[in-house]
């Protein structure tokens, strides 16, 4: 079962898939880095702090900002997904809400952030991704701020990784929750190891992912409940081969 999750991420998921009598095959889409100016973030951070909304992208983005500054808040704090609202809560923030649908869209349509006013907002994660957000937020709040805590790239991958692609089969399952890392697998993988990829069954987070997995050639592709590791492994034991 290859584990698609940043380089460094997927330990949990890696004892999970074990857990369930899986092998876990480690084929990282993105790795994540520290900001390139980490004094700027951290300023950049403080006033985020002091907004009235915040939305952390990420349980990435939650663990960036923690390395630089405690995360001690009075504003209302928004998460993406479950995940990131249970980093939140590790981090001291118990209230945080998140949507039921876990993605941009899902987030958009809670109350409070159709609902913003004048309210400064304070968006905190990583250059790049969809932009909706971001753009959205713009039109919203005349008071808007957009963090980087962190940075996203590609992940380095070797032959040990291609050699594990290549051998691939319509039984093996690939976990992927980024449209990011489908992309930068497709171009470090290009070759034998891509095209016995596309013969594998793909379980994804969102309807959005399933399109564009089609659209890469995936030839069988389900859509899990949410980018939770049990949701994606749930689907994964689901699905008859």
């Amino acid at each position: 079962m290859a584990i698609t999750r940043p380089a460094g991420t997927a330990a949990t998921l890696v004892a999970a898939v074990r857990a369930r009598g899986g092998i876990p095959v480690l084929l990282p889409g993105l790795s994540l880095r520290t900001a390139q100016d980490t004094q700027a973030a951290a300023t950049a951070l403080d006033h985020a702090l002091a907004a009235d909304v915040i939305v952390f992208t990420s349980p990435a983005a939650v663990a960036h900002a923690r390395q630089l500054r405690p995360l001690v808040t009075r504003a209302k704090v928004c998460a993406l997904g479950v995940g990131t609202a249970k980093a939140l809560g590790r981090a001291g923030i118990k209230d945080a809400r998140f949507p039921e649908r876990e993605d941009s869209e899902g987030l958009l349509a809670m109350d409070i952030m159709s609902q913003l006013g004048h309210a400064r907002v304070a968006l905190v994660g990583a250059a790049g991704g969809r932009g909706i957000l971001r753009s959205v937020l713009r039109e919203r709040s005349a008071r808007f701020d957009e963090v980087h805590v962190y940075r996203r790239g590609p992940a380095r991958l070797d032959a040990r990784h291609r050699d594990a692609a290549s051998a691939f089969t319509r039984r093996d399952r690939v976990l992927l929750s980024s449209a990011e890392a489908l992309a930068n697998l497709h171009q470090a993988l290009a070759g034998e190891p891509w095209q016995a990829l596309l013969e594998a069954t793909w379980i994804v987070s969102s309807e959005r992912l399933a399109a564009m997995a089609r659209d890469a050639g995936m030839a069988t592709v389900h859509v899990a409940s949410s980018a939770q590791g049990t949701a994606l492994l749930d689907m994964a034991a689901r699905v008859r081969d």
